[in-house]
């Protein structure tokens, strides 16, 4: 079974320089756990919703914000991205991901075309939907 087949489709994209006020909004409004950092249409970083938690502080949002902790809404994606993302292709097998998530600290893997734009995102928990789809018919 190749990846297309469980990927999600619907990728959800920011550029280098969109503020983590932005990011926060876009994770705060569609429930995503990652984002794609792109710049031209090709794919150069990710953002997991652990990034920017980690990134923020943890006063954003609250009564006790100082100027200081609502700074860090105005860092940048290029600023907390992971650089470089293990990507797979369209034709990729779901073995293949399987062994990236096994070997790779990663939770998602971006499926990209021959040209690296991004075209899907397969996350372990697609796969494991799947286990058990699988399961339950049996």
């Amino acid at each position: 079974m190749k990846v297309t087949a469980l990927m999600s489709t619907e990728v959800v994209s920011v550029e280098l320089d969109d503020s983590l006020k932005e990011i926060k909004s876009i994770f705060d409004e569609k429930g995503f756990h990652h984002l794609l950092v792109v710049e031209s249409g090709k794919l150069l970083g990710i953002i997991s919703d652990r990034d920017l938690f980690l990134s923020l502080s943890p006063k954003v949002g609250t009564n006790a914000a100082s100027k200081s902790d609502l700074a860090t809404l105005q860092k940048r994606a290029h600023q907390i991205m992971s650089h470089d993302p293990v990507t797979l292709k369209q034709d990729s097998l779901i073995q293949e991901a399987i062994k990236l998530f096994n070997q790779e600290d990663i939770s998602c893997i971006p499926i990209v075309d021959n040209e690296k734009r991004p075209v899907g995102i397969l996350s372990w928990r697609d796969i494991m939907r799947k286990l058990g789809e699988l399961y339950q018919q049996s």
